[in-house]
């Protein structure tokens, strides 16, 4: 037995050369001496070359984080601005996503350019990272100007060409022609409210008059056939409450009867123009999905004197009424982008003068229903899409309920990036002075398709086709229009313009079918 009989060491409870892990032909200490300890005093003054300190914990640790015993070391500093690294990914989650193939650089990426600052530029040291701007889905498209809270686009539109047949002719005689056709658009940057200014006009001119008479009969067409148009609205919404807003709109337009019209009258020196000023004024509400809006409108249309080829004017007073009416309008919204409705619509229209020129009393009643929905399918399909009935009854026993099919729709069809299709249907119930005749049931129905050969070649076809049903009467019009149009964008603000039209009026009365081609060239400056 030895004093070391409990110590920790190899030998205390079995003989050395019984050891199972002694290694072959290692020396044993003789039996009957004592061994000794690695702990005995003897080889004390031996301990530090024999028996090692202990490690210290988590002494293999990084300068930051933790370390095993969860203690915080020192963060790292960043400089302000300056890119941290991404957290590792660890077990279960996602791959990262494949980053796709980059085209080579273009040669115009190497070459010179100008020198940026390296504020503009952001490679400033310590100096926040520049947000990136999105992508402009139309690199040629105005950037307006900034005034005040509102954003203004202007543009004019200055084009020449040649039309075979302005008057609209039996015999077909060309003139040159020139048009001007100015825009304002301005739209408010308001977290609350909105207010839209939009107004279009055209101002189309020709180098020719024609004469007030063929074949010794008064012409149907006027001698100066220059026309003007306009269009504008002004449209303010208020931002009562969340659910509550107040909508308002002033509306004005100007513009004269289409050549080859039965209400044109014989003998005029020029087409009479017509004014439409106007205004609606009411509110909508959200109950959740359900939406419910209520307008009141009223308008009044005001004519021009006609100029005849004798010095002499005509009133146009029996031409002139007031329109009294409002809309209501329920929808619900059944998916994100499904929003169905139903539609209501109720007027009267009262002129100025009781009997027209011919006795007829003109004063009428009417309006129309619909049923539709809207659609949003991640923005490939929006728009709108209805069909109801509208009536109108004339307060001249003589004069028959002038009723029909409604069809309304405005739809827009993003087919791919480069192209983009449109259809447009509308119908209206129109006055007219032909004896006889309530009104003119007018259905129009438009398509245009816009394709983008590059980025600054745009190339648009259009197609309409329309209907003028005088009920009533024998007499039924069909109108069609084939356009096309190649716009080359030569930068933001100057665009070149070149324009193809056929024009076709198709009638049952004899003498009454034309039609007429018309070529343009122009450039449009946009700001």
């Amino acid at each position: 037995m030895t004093s070391d009989l409990l110590a920790p060491v190899p030998g205390g409870f079995v003989q050395p050369e019984d050891l199972p892990s002694r290694r072959p032909g290692s020396t044993v200490q003789p039996r009957g001496t004592l061994q000794t300890s690695l702990l005995s005093p003897q080889r004390a003054q031996d301990r530090q070359s024999i028996i090692t300190p202990p490690t210290p914990a988590a002494s293999g640790a990084a300068e930051t984080g933790y370390d095993a015993l969860n203690r915080k070391l020192k963060q790292v500093k960043y400089y302000p601005g300056q890119r941290r690294p991404k957290r590792p990914v660890g077990p279960g989650s996602p791959p990262p996503p494949l980053v796709p193939e980059t085209r080579p650089v273009p040669p115009s990426a190497k070459a010179a350019k100008p020198p940026v600052a390296p504020a503009i530029a952001g490679a400033v040291i310590g100096q926040p990272a520049r947000k990136r701007l999105p992508i402009e889905q139309d690199a040629y498209a105005p950037t307006g100007i900034r005034v005040g809270s509102f954003l203004v686009k202007g543009a004019v539109e200055v084009m020449g060409g040649y039309s075979d047949n302005p008057a609209r002719l039996l015999q077909p005689r060309g003139s040159a022609l020139y048009q001007i056709a100015p825009e304002l658009l301005a739209a408010s940057n308001w977290s609350r409210h909105s207010v839209i200014v939009d107004l279009r006009g055209s101002f189309t001119g020709y180098a020719k008059e024609f004469p007030s008479a063929v074949f010794q009969q008064a012409s149907p067409s006027p001698e100066n056939v220059d026309r003007a148009q306009f269009d504008g609205k002004i449209a303010g919404r208020i931002d009562a409450t969340r659910d509550t807003r107040i909508n308002t709109e002033a509306r004005m337009r100007v513009g004269s009867d289409n050549p080859g019209s039965p209400n044109i009258q014989v003998g005029l020196r020029e087409f009479p123009l017509f004014t439409t000023t106007g205004g609606t004024v009411g509110f909508e509400q959200d109950f959740n999905r359900f939406q419910l809006k209520m307008d009141a409108l009223v308008d009044r249309t005001v004519y021009q004197d006609s100029k005849l080829i004798d010095g002499t004017t005509y009133n146009n007073r029996d031409r002139n009424f007031n329109q009294y009416g409002g809309v209501g309008r329920v929808s619900y919204e059944v998916l994100p982008g499904l929003k169905p409705f139903a539609e209501i619509q109720g007027d009267v229209r009262v002129h100025d003068q009781r009997d027209d020129r011919f006795g007829y009393l003109r004063d009428s009643s009417g309006g129309y229903i619909k049923a539709g929905t809207t659609f949003e399918f991640t923005r490939l399909l929006t728009g709108e899409a209805s069909i109801g009935y509208l009536a109108r009854k004339y307060e001249d026993p003589r004069l028959e309920v002038l009723k029909g099919l409604l069809t309304s729709a405005s739809l827009v069809w993003s087919a791919t990036p480069l192209t983009t299709a449109r259809f447009i249907t509308t119908t209206s119930i129109d006055e007219t002075t032909v004896p006889g005749v309530p009104g003119v049931l007018t259905r129009l129905y438009t398509v245009q398709v816009d394709h983008d050969f590059r980025r600054w070649l745009t190339a648009v076809g259009k197609f309409t086709y329309g209907t003028q049903d005088y009920q009533e009467n024998f007499r039924s019009d069909k109108l069609y229009s084939i356009e096309g149009n190649l716009i080359y964008k030569m930068s933001r603000e100057l665009w070149v313009k070149a324009q193809v039209r056929r024009d076709i009026l198709n009638s049952n009365v004899v003498g009454a079918s034309t039609a007429a081609t018309v070529v343009m060239l122009g450039v449009r400056l946009q700001r």
